[in-house]
């Protein structure tokens, strides 16, 4: 016997002389742990464990890597972080592409997992409290629903497992259809609707106006292009070819029957409801929609509960340290600033919209921009949706103050994207390009910065030292009124589809439209894409109007500025922007730094990864891989 074997024996020995002197051995509970009989005995514990379901929520969009950038929206700056893979389309199940945890097969399979503890447990729990017993069963029935949603978003169908497994079961288990999982996600948010009616309301937890909100989504995808057979089948010979069509749509069935269900259930989030500043019935001014863009996009108390009893935030994630996972910074919170500020404020320029998004910003007159127009193009940044000055940040847009080490370059806080005359044959570097002597590897390739939830206190000039606290909108009224407009429009109710529409517009100052037919449906598409930007929406509407070609597939295109000197003009020092002093050029131009975009048809859904296959070998892989 070797040395280690003769140690172990002695050590094993020892220990089992030990515990036959002493039966309590036997008996001892963990200290730092609390029992599940303990846990559904006690409200407070029951309630905690609830908490936790919602952890899996993350931080919502505001990671560091916005799902954003795997569209025509923005561009992620950093190499390196395994996004090219998939907007190349050489994504495979064994080389997959960066996923958000909050969409991740594994996470959200686990989230489910206690959700279904929590619906097991629950009703046989013993504390008193009844009332918060079928508040948390509520919210259980919301979470299961809201992450098979976000699996169903990227997958298509999914497994459908209602309980917690136990060991020594068989977790093999085949996917459900698609018809299925919205059958169930449905069941379950009309059941989360009912036992949360009622019951208190808390930002950041689910209510009866979410699970409504959530059902209404689920619908309104459920009747869209992608999801209907032979739709997808004629548009796309990948899904047509496929076998297990029916794991992604419904191989057949009454599509209209689906669009009068989607738009009841948007209607009934309409009426139940009240969103910010949607009573209008004539624009606001711009400054007032630029206001009212923003006061949404902050989360504020304007926003979230303006003295009319309008509530925009229908489902949210709130900063608090109950059932959100905080970062390690000292003063926790979430760093979106920091991650897409521009790098002239030493932030690091992360997920920076690209030309196409600016280019879909409207008139103030509601007319489109266009290049070709020579107006436009010598001021592409003047009379634009107001939209576009609470979300982009553009050379020449006023910002906050610098920090300290740069406020003497810049004493007007203008974002600097461009490159200026020097007035000696040369050329300035904006100090927000890559080439800034502030910071010359965290610029923006596009020359453009996101605005859009990032705090303009000028408290916070750097967004290093302090956390924001703004919440991630999960579900939004607008989006109901969206869902609502979508399907009026696919069921012939033009008229209450405009109507709808201009409430929107008119809350950020612009004019009423007037268009119908598929003008009406182009028109209500870019609007969706205006007011949702950055917020989670555009990477699954466009595949579910089937329309990624002609968004991911453009590639990505960015704007370079230039500005020279007019005649018998002096340089500023430092330089500021002024179009007295300068003529400014913009020239629009193909950026492939990082990754050079395609479109493939396989690309509609993710890849289920080959260890999962693996696992579990009565699962059925995705089109196209």
């Amino acid at each position: 016997m070797n040395r280690s074997r003769i140690l172990s024996f002695f050590v094993l020995t020892g220990l089992l002389v030990l515990m036959s002197c002493n039966s309590d051995f036997l008996n001892t509970e963990p200290k730092d742990k609390i029992s599940s009989e303990a846990t559904w005995a006690d409200g407070p514990l029951s309630q905690a464990f609830i908490f936790n379901v919602y952890s899996f929520l993350g931080y919502g969009g505001f990671e560091e890597q916005a799902l954003a950038a795997l569209t025509d929206e923005a561009m992620f700056t950093h190499a390196g972080r395994n996004i090219d893979p998939f907007t190349g389309g050489s994504e495979t199940p064994s080389n997959l592409a960066w996923v958000s945890g909050t969409y991740e097969w594994g996470t959200m399979f686990l989230a489910i997992r206690q959700a279904n503890i929590a619906l097991d447990r629950l009703p046989t729990s013993t504390f008193p409290d009844d009332e918060l017993r079928d508040r948390l069963l509520g919210e259980a029935y919301f979470l299961r629903g809201y992450y098979y949603q976000q699996l169903l978003r990227y997958y298509g169908g999914v497994p459908l497992i209602d309980k917690p497994y136990g060991l020594n079961e068989d977790y093999s288990v085949t996917r459900n259809t698609y018809e299925e999982c919205v059958n169930f996600i449905v069941s379950d948010l009309d059941k989360a609707a009912e036992l949360l009616d009622g019951k208190p309301e808390t930002p950041g937890r689910a209510s009866k106006l979410a699970a409504m909100a959530l059902k209404s989504r689920v619908l309104l995808y459920a009747a869209s292009d992608l999801h209907d057979g032979p739709t997808a089948s004629a548009k796309s010979s990948v899904l047509g070819g496929s076998a297990a069509l029916n794991l992604v749509a419904y191989p057949s069935g009454d599509r209209n029957a689906r669009w009068q269900a989607a738009k009841a259930a948007a209607k009934a989030v309409v009426d139940a409801g009240q969103g910010y500043k949607l009573d209008l019935s004539a624009p606001v001014s711009a400054a007032e929609g630029r206001a009212n863009y923003i006061a949404v996009a902050m989360g504020g108390e304007s926003a979230v509960a303006d003295p009319a009893g309008a509530v925009e935030l229908i489902f949210q994630r709130t900063h608090t340290p109950l059932y959100t996972v905080e970062d390690a910074w000292p003063l926790g919170g979430i760093h979106y600033g920091i991650n897409n500020g521009p790098n002239g404020y030493h932030n690091w320029a992360g997920n920076t919209p690209i030309q196409q998004l600016v280019d879909d910003y409207e008139m103030m007159d509601g007319s489109k921009f266009d290049w070709n127009n020579p107006a436009h193009a010598a001021d592409p940044y003047s009379n634009r949706d107001p939209r576009f000055y609470g979300t982009i940040m553009y050379d020449g847009a006023d910002w906050k103050p610098r920090p300290s080490d740069v406020a003497a370059l810049d004493p007007v806080n203008q974002v600097q994207t461009g490159y200026y005359d020097d007035g000696a044959g040369g050329l300035i570097n904006g100090i927000d390009t890559r080439e800034s002597a502030i910071e010359n590897w965290n610029g923006s390739r596009t020359h453009y910065y996101t605005r859009k939830f990032i705090n303009p206190d000028p408290a916070l000039p750097d967004n290093q030292s302090n956390a924001q606290t703004i919440p991630w909108p999960f579900i939004r009224y607008t989006e109901a009124v969206l869902n609502y407009v979508e399907a009026c429009i696919e069921t012939n109710d033009e008229a209450t589809a405009r109507e709808w529409l201009n409430r929107i517009r008119f809350r950020v100052g612009m004019p009423a439209i007037t268009d119908a037919g598929d003008a009406l449906r182009q028109r209500y598409r870019n609007e969706r894409r205006i007011e949702l930007a950055y917020e989670e929406h555009r990477y699954h509407d466009a595949r579910r109007w089937m329309i990624p070609a002609t968004t991911v597939g453009r590639g990505i295109k960015a704007i370079n500025v230039k500005a020279t000197l007019k005649p018998g003009k002096s340089a500023l020092v430092p330089y500021r922007h002024d179009t007295s002093v300068y003529d400014y050029t913009y020239t629009v131009v193909d950026n492939t730094e990082n990754e050079t975009r395609t479109w493939n048809d396989k690309m509609y859904y993710r890849p289920i990864s080959r260890d999962e296959i693996n696992r579990n070998d009565k699962l059925v892989q995705n089109p196209g891989y």
